[in-house]
């Protein structure tokens, strides 16, 4: 079967702080289903290590690097939802350098492809400041890495989380070697996020946002991958995919609506490998972003680990169907579909 890597930060836990919905319980969770269910011997952890600072500052600013360091000294928060802790600094720079390791061995053909599951989250931190939970946007640093250290070009983003990744967007909108693919609850947290957002410059055409209302649910959202994703991945060639994998579009989740199950996620993992291995000879890291119920988060994570390692058959969805009507979306996507210039 597949060579499939984990990373998994253990000084995570001490970025944390009891009551808030990023917490250390979130990823120890995910640990003890893997657990459970048997998974951790089809696997291969890869040891994590801090980003350094050149590493950071392909993404962040010196000042705002700085800032981070020393409020992990002091304590505090970023912005009234991101809080530092005296751990947090080591943390950020584990949750960064574990993908950046997993991608690396990803693309040295040690392993076909892998999933950082650490924390802090990452696609809301903008260059300058950290906001929506997240301290360093860990997709982005991994994805300039693979770019100045790997060898590689041409990279894709796909971002299911429930909340448009901002600051991803922001860091790649004016260059053309990035795509990013985004599927959102819209209107929602952070605010950004419209189908008029397409890139700028040099970058125009390489932002895919695909905004849609609540309650899309599993039909939705695998519509949306092989109407818009699936071609418009096909025109960019990516050498790497990468996937900031949120579970929180799943109907139990607490800060959203979005309706999902556990086997719409394995379905969404299903088409991004069959697009890795047809694009980009499989290569193919995913990382954690949000989810905040703990049962469809570790659930999420475990049965998307299994789709990777090649066991389809051992999903589990022990949640069932959402209790809430789906949304037929269909006429929304083909609109999307058709401003990208998709047909048929």
């Amino acid at each position: 079967m597949r060579q499939t890597g984990y990373a998994l930060n253990d000084n995570h836990v001490r970025h944390t702080l009891p009551g808030h919905p990023e917490n250390a319980q979130r990823v120890e969770r995910i640990r003890e289903t893997l657990h459970e269910r048997h998974l951790a011997p089809y696997l291969v952890r890869v040891p994590d290590r801090a980003a350094t600072r050149a590493e950071l500052e392909r993404v962040h600013t010196p000042a705002y690097i700085d800032h981070v360091y020393a409020m992990s000294f002091e304590e505090g928060f970023l912005d009234p939802d991101t809080y530092v802790r005296d751990g947090t600094w080591e943390a950020a720079l584990h949750a960064a350098g574990g993908l950046i390791e997993l991608t690396r061995r990803v693309v040295q053909g040690e392993l076909h492809n892998g999933f950082a599951i650490v924390r802090p989250p990452g696609h809301h931190a903008e260059a300058d400041h950290g906001m929506g939970f997240c301290i360093f946007n860990n997709v982005a640093i991994a994805a300039r890495a693979a770019q100045a250290d790997m060898g590689l070009d041409r990279v894709l983003i796909v971002d299911w989380d429930v909340h448009h990744g901002n600051a991803t967007q922001h860091t790649f909108e004016t260059d053309p070697t990035v795509m990013y693919f985004s599927i959102h609850q819209y209107p929602l947290y952070p605010g950004t996020g419209s189908l008029e957002e397409r890139g700028r410059g040099p970058g125009e055409g390489t932002i895919v946002n695909v905004p849609l209302p609540g309650g899309v649910g599993d039909e939705g959202y695998a519509l949306a991958f092989e109407r818009i994703l699936v071609p418009l991945a096909r025109a960019f060639q990516p050498d790497i995919i990468f996937v900031s994998a949120g579970y929180d579009p799943h109907w139990r989740d607490p800060l959203a609506a979005m309706e999902l199950t556990l086997r719409g996620f394995a379905r969404l993992t299903e088409i991004v490998m069959d697009l890795a291995q047809e694009l980009c000879a499989g290569r193919l890291v995913f990382t954690l972003e949000g989810g905040y119920d703990l049962t469809a988060l570790s659930y999420g994570v475990t049965n998307t680990l299994w789709q990777l390692a090649g066991y389809p058959d051992r999903v589990e969805d022990p949640l069932g169907p959402s209790p809430m009507a789906v949304r037929d979306v269909r006429d929304r996507i083909e609109h999307i579909a058709r401003v990208w210039g998709l047909t048929g």
